[in-house]
């Protein structure tokens, strides 16, 4: 790369990519940075989802930026935490987008615990033995809290994180912000203050502390032994939201719920409205159907109790037995009718055949009844002798007649 000629046709100007490209061909092509192994503490260690990992080599005189890719993470024998003293084997080179100076690590070996990670494995011995990480003595988070208190720095990206999610999550919160230092040697009294403030006025129903990510020395407060004390005395529930998921503070262990994130400890500390609207309403839709149901039930009830009830009741009685009666009266009446024209008609025939039978009847057809003088029947002229009286009968009066004479007949025979 010829930047000399490059830099004359262009009046000695050079673009920031040529630089950055011949500054890369520079640490490529020599010797001692092709293949170094460097000694150092790690720091802002970052697990990509991609498997490769990020992190800075630090001592006391300098840091320096690492990589190492998938392929090579995935043959360590340990796992990469923050404050660890490590051997890290590879390049140094550009990362030419950026211009920024790196080691592409291809192997790391573990070199011993950094001063900061050893004091850290000490206290969180010292503090455990003493029962401040009990499981028994963390508080439940409340579940519909009126007012959040959050201890953080007042101007990072972490506020607005946590302002935002309550925000959108559960509007109705208030939000009392304690602002505090987060870093450097005045924090962990400051943070300490904080949570003396809120637990002295009792002033919200749940404490967030805690920060944005950083370095293991970016996040030192959180490991103090006074900050980690008065967040396990505190009365009021404490919710630790300090640097990103793969951080561990001793302030996680001590609070009575940790969040990976700031953001996600306001998911924690309040509930989210649209669930709870969501609820409401399956809720109500539950109790409809509940009261439909009932009522349908109530209503099937009442009818059957309104129908038994009618059965028995002295008014349906009575009105069933008139029903009763006048069927039977009706049927009474049917059977009298019937009984009388049989009657008639027997009448009507037995006066025919009566009327067939009278004498008088007889007399009006010409002939006459005979009797003798003591009113017997006479049926024979030789009941009779002369000078006998007889009294004859017709159809209309009687004649008193003397006898004169007898004369015999035949059986039928009328002379």
């Amino acid at each position: 790369m010829n930047l000399a000629y490059n830099a004359a046709t262009r009046d000695g100007a050079l673009s920031v990519g040529e630089v950055n490209r011949y500054l890369k061909l520079l640490m490529d092509n020599d010797a001692l940075l092709s293949s170094v192994c460097v000694r150092g503490e790690i720091s802002n260690l970052k697990y990509h989802s991609s498997g490769h990992l990020y992190f800075t080599l630090k001592d006391e005189e300098g840091e320096i930026s690492a990589v190492m890719f998938r392929a090579s993470a995935a043959s360590m024998r340990f796992t990469a935490r923050n404050g660890m003293k490590v051997r890290a084997y590879g390049r140094v080179s550009m990362y030419e987008k950026s211009g920024k100076c790196q080691i592409y690590v291809s192997a790391m070996t573990d070199d011993g615990v950094g001063a900061l990670w050893a004091e850290f494995e000490r206290l969180q011995r010292k503090l455990s033995a003493e029962g401040l990480f009990d499981e028994t003595k963390k508080k439940k988070l409340p579940k519909l809290p009126t007012t959040i208190g959050i201890i953080t720095s007042p101007t990072g990206a972490a506020v607005r994180d946590m302002i935002n999610v309550t925000g959108r999550r559960w509007p109705s919160a208030k939000i009392l912000l304690y602002p505090s230092l987060v870093q450097g040697a005045d924090a962990p009294a400051s943070l300490c203050r904080g949570l003396e403030l809120l637990n002295a006025y009792n002033a919200c129903d749940v404490i967030i502390i805690g920060r944005g990510g950083g370095s293991i020395e970016d996040l030192w407060a959180f490991n103090d032994e006074r900050v980690v004390r008065a967040v396990a005395a505190s009365e009021i529930p404490v919710i630790s939201a300090v640097g990103h998921e793969s951080d561990f503070t001793l302030c996680d262990f001590a609070a009575d719920c940790r969040a990976p994130t700031p953001s996600a400890a306001a998911e924690l500390a309040v509930p989210d409205r649209n669930e709870y609207r969501q609820r409401a309403d399956d809720a109500f839709f539950r109790l409809e159907a509940a009261f439909r149901k009932i009522r349908s039930d109530k209503a099937t009830a009442l009818t059957s109790l309104r129908k038994r009830l009618e059965l028995s009741s002295p008014v349906a009685r009575l009105a069933n037995e008139k029903r009763l009666l006048s069927l039977k009266s009706n049927a009474l009446n049917r059977a009298i009718n019937e009984r009388y024209r049989r009657s008639k008609d027997g009448f009507s025939n037995l006066s025919g055949r009566l009327a067939a039978m009278n004498p008088f009847a007889v007399l009006g057809r010409g002939y006459s009844v005979a009797m003798d003088e003591r009113g017997n029947l006479l049926t024979s002229a030789n009941e009779l002798k002369v000078g006998d009286r007889v009294a004859i009968s017709f159809a209309e009066g009687r004649a008193i007649t003397e006898v004169i004479e007898t004369e015999p007949c035949n059986k039928g025979e009328i002379k």
